[in-house]
């Protein structure tokens, strides 16, 4: 399926093995994603859903897990893109990027990320060593995807302001407190991106801000429709966060709740935030499904 000229692209979703590797995150409540998700288990979800294509996202601070998953996108078609990890601290890391794209698969990548609401210091991105690394993903050509909350917002607001030739994503909206029904003050960081032409957004990880057992649709609504006019339907992502949704939802619920929602703001027009947007952000505005 693609709308218009743009195809569906799923700009997050993830990958992963903990037979083979540690994942410290996967206790308490999200033990129930402790088992291997590979490519396998997503292709029928994406067609059934009728999404053209994905980009995978790295789940752990590890080359290797971002070599595995740039090979899985050599032998995927449907996966046309990698958000991968290095590290930024590291002065050589131009270094690494390099080798990483000289791997099986290495033209896929098309963005670095890091934990960063896991960092102990939320002034982590502004240190001058990370600061450096991210000059070397921006003159890589990559894009540098936010995971943060609303701690390491203003933090993240300078960044995008100091690196304006670094293409930034802010994933899951920013983390909104949709379980508690607030929007303060959430809502005034986000918006503080409003004027910042190279900071995008991902509509993604919605549904486990939720309440995971009985989140509606409806509760996504106030957090999308800040989202859209903060950013405009030109400079947001839709993104599954497979298979982290399983906590609250299947694949298919949380696409068909995130087309519901994107409907009642765009109607028919979504080309640009279900593909459009990706295609830009991670792709310098090439298809990257042609």
């Amino acid at each position: 399926m693609s709308l218009g000229v743009h195809p569906v692209i799923d700009s997050h979703q993830h990958f992963w093995d903990p037979e083979v590797a540690e994942y410290p995150w996967m206790t308490g409540p999200y033990r129930s994603l402790r088992r291997r998700f590979g490519p396998e288990d997503l292709a029928p979800e994406i067609k059934a859903c009728g999404v053209d294509a994905t980009i995978v996202v790295q789940a752990r601070h590890d080359l290797d897990e971002t070599r595995k998953l740039l090979a899985y996108a050599s032998e995927n078609p449907w996966i046309v893109g990698v958000v991968g990890w290095v590290d930024l601290a590291k002065a050589d890391v131009s270094d690494t990027i390099a080798s990483l794209r000289e791997s099986a698969g290495g033209r896929l990548l098309v963005g670095i990320r890091h934990q960063v609401h896991d960092e102990p210091d939320p002034e982590w991105l502004l240190r001058p060593d990370v600061e450096f690394g991210l000059r070397a993903v921006a003159d890589a050509d990559l894009t540098y995807d936010l995971l943060v909350r609303s701690r390491e917002m203003p933090v993240a607001l300078e960044v995008a302001r100091r690196l304006p030739d670094l293409r930034l994503v802010i994933d899951h909206l920013g983390k909104p407190p949709i379980s508690t029904g607030d929007l303060e003050p959430w809502a005034s960081l986000i918006g503080a991106f409003r004027d910042l032409e190279n900071v995008t957004c991902k509509i993604s990880g919605l549904v486990t801000e939720a309440s995971w057992d009985n989140w509606q649709q409806h509760d996504l609504v106030p957090y999308v429709g800040i989202g859209l006019e903060i950013f405009g339907p030109h400079r947001l992502l839709f993104g599954s966060d497979w298979p982290v949704c399983l906590l609250a939802g299947t694949y298919t619920e949380v696409y068909e709740a995130s087309l519901t929602t994107l409907r009642e703001f765009l109607g028919a027009d979504m080309g640009s935030v279900l593909g459009g947007c990706a295609v830009r952000t991670y792709f310098n505005g090439v298809d990257p499904t042609e």
